[in-house]
């Protein structure tokens, strides 16, 4: 049997990847050790290794790697306590596998934890483009520290062979949001309300925003801009989920529940988390999403609810025509939101047929059963005499 890793330090990450744990742990073949850490056991971010407690899924380590704030110096000693943290682990686990997503810091640090102990890394969602954070950097050095790439798009698989990776373990399988949207029973907005505790009959808009982190100062302009569109339209009821642990996280947190005390109609909710079942159904029963989460360019668009992207944070991502892009100023947020509420609802499945996790696992075991070599080779693309010249 070969032990596979998973590792899952946000409530966002664990939503996604949450069809691929599972399949990891229906497979005969496989054993699963699942490393919760970062957010997940932070009472300020809704303590959210509960939610996966309440889905049974058998948990390996929880490994605390948080500092209290969200400045650079402390996101750069959260990345050092997650090299230290699992090093130890990796160390004495020696795991066959090692599947990591997407393109948080503390991810980065736990793949070069991997990399010295030889742990061979599969990584999901490489080769996109977010050109307002510094995630962009963070998930290109993922894709070199890994020995197998599943992308969500074809591409996004050829950028990832444009960074020098061999085109045999670089493979197109779609997004797992996907298929979390397409077979997870969602709830009613009934159901959906009392349980968050919500009394409503205004049309719902779902809001996430995150600090960009290549504009470090701006969050606080950039979130009262947006709070203030908001009350440019009191005709919503605007159910929030708090930023996550990025630099200037907690500022946007702050001025949000701000906006929910002051908010004079009782028209705003603030939630640490909602959960992937939660968070999808307030999606699905949204006239329009907002803000600037990856949700609004991936899940949105797959339930056919527009979204509202404002600013630059998703810059250079692959968009279905229901998003509307605006700039993070007061008037444009306001008028994208004039429109998002006239658009229609149609579905966009631009990002995978729902099968992810069973290609992922397919590609997984074949790997294994193939053998592993990390001396890997730099695959160069081809380019002509011209493109070479010196400039």
């Amino acid at each position: 049997m070969r032990t596979i890793a998973v590792v899952t330090s946000t409530r966002a990450e664990y939503g996604i990847l949450y069809p691929l744990i599972r399949r990891i742990l229906s497979d005969p073949d496989l054993s699963l050790q699942l490393y919760v850490t970062g957010t997940h056991l932070s009472e300020k971010h809704g303590y959210t290794i509960k939610e996966i407690e309440k889905d049974n899924v058998p948990i390996y380590k929880k490994i605390p790697i948080l500092e209290e704030g969200n400045s650079s110096v402390d996101i750069t000693r959260t990345m050092a306590n997650a090299m230290t943290g699992f090093s130890k682990y990796f160390h004495e686990s020696r795991s066959d596998m090692l599947v990591l997503l997407g393109d948080r810091t503390e991810i980065l640090a736990v793949a070069l934890a991997a990399m010295n102990e030889n742990i061979p890394i599969a990584h999901i969602h490489g080769g996109e483009v977010t050109e307002g954070a510094v995630d962009d950097a963070v998930r290109h050095c993922l894709s070199k520290l890994s020995y197998l790439h599943f992308t969500s798009t074809e591409v996004y698989r050829h950028r990832v062979i444009q960074l020098g990776e061999t085109p045999d373990r670089v493979f197109n399988v779609g997004a797992l949001s996907t298929e979390n949207i397409l077979n997870v029973p969602l709830i009613s907005r009934e159901k959906l309300f009392y349980e968050i505790g919500i009394k409503t009959e205004l049309p719902l808009v779902t809001v996430t925003f995150h600090p960009v982190t290549k504009e470090q100062g701006e969050e606080i302009v950039q979130t009262q801009s947006l709070i203030e569109a908001m009350k440019v339209h009191p005709e919503y009821f605007y159910l929030i989920t708090m930023a996550n642990a990025d630099a200037g996280g907690d500022m946007v947190n702050m001025l949000m529940k701000q906006f929910e005390e002051d908010a004079p109609d009782g028209n705003v909710k603030v939630v640490a988390s909602l959960g992937m079942r939660r968070y999808l159904s307030a999606v699905r029963e949204s006239g329009f999403v907002l803000g600037n989460s990856s949700s609004g360019i991936i899940e949105a668009p797959v339930m056919g609810t527009p979204t509202v992207n404002v600013g630059d944070r998703q810059k250079g991502r692959l968009q279905a025509g229901s998003i509307i892009n605006c700039d993070a100023d007061t008037s444009d947020i306001a008028d994208a939101m004039e429109k998002a509420g006239k658009a229609e609802h149609r579905r966009t499945l631009m990002y995978g047929d729902g099968h992810t996790s069973e290609k992922i696992v397919y590609h997984i075991k074949r790997a294994l059963a193939d053998g592993i070599d990390l001396k890997k080779t730099f695959y160069n693309v081809s380019f002509s005499e011209d493109e070479g010249t010196t400039r």
